[in-house]
Parts: C-alpha cells; structure tokens; sequence
C-alpha cells in the first residue's frame, strides 16, 4: 500500500484518482468511484481508496469539507458547485461502511497497526456526510 498517512487523500490511489477528477465535470467521475464497492464483492484496496476520496468530495459539496482538502478537489468543489441529492449521499454512506467492515484496506490498516487512527477518520466523514 502506498501511503503516508490514513487520511483520505493520503494514498497513491486517491491522489492519482484526482487528476481523473480534475479533468470531470458533474458527478459521474465520483458517482463511478462509489459504485465500484459492490456490497457482493470483497472490496481491493484501491477501490477504496478511491471511494472514499469520492466520498470525500460529496461532503465537500454538501459544506462539510475535510479539514485538509487537497487545494485540486477544492477548486474542482468550486467550479462544479452542485446539489447533491439524498441518493449519491446513501451511495456514499454505504460504500464507507462497507469498506469499514470487511475490505483490503482494513486489512491493511489493521497490520500496520492504524487501524484506529484510519476508522476515526472514516467516522469523521460519515459524520460530515450525515451533516446538514
């Protein structure tokens, strides 16, 4: 796994993935990335990466940035301004708690001895989801 720390931009994956943003407009772009954890499927770590990322950007567009932002998904936030409706905010919901529960990147975490530190900042973002 390439990170540096277990926020949500803090991967390879994620930072690769907002260049695929950047260049988007509308929500198709993060609306693919949440639906690529199939609640069927065992979901591979940079899948999640990315969906959370995702994630990221709709609590953002709601108002509820993350506090560190990366200045890119901040710019892309502004020139794509949007309402986002109670479904992509669900689709959102569902992808982190699947990936909370049973993925790769759990995993993962879990060996490298973050798990909490990366399951607070999970609950963070459901929490600026879930925010109105």
């Amino acid at each position: 796994m390439s990170a540096w720390g277990t926020g949500s931009f803090e991967n390879d994956d994620a930072a690769d993935w907002v260049y695929e943003l950047e260049e988007s407009s509308g929500t198709d772009a993060v609306e693919a990335a949440l639906e690529a954890i199939d609640p069927d499927d065992y979901p591979e770590a940079p899948d999640c990466n990315v969906a959370i990322a995702a994630a990221e950007v709709i609590a953002a567009l709601r108002g509820h940035p993350l506090e560190s932002l990366p200045a890119e998904v901040a710019a892309w936030v502004d020139e794509n301004e949007t309402d986002i409706d109670s479904d992509l905010v669900a689709l959102a919901l569902t992808a982190i708690q699947r990936i909370e529960s049973d993925s790769e990147l759990k995993e993962l975490w879990n060996d490298a001895d973050e798990l909490d530190s990366w399951s607070d900042a999970l609950r963070d973002l459901e929490s600026r989801l879930n925010a109105s």
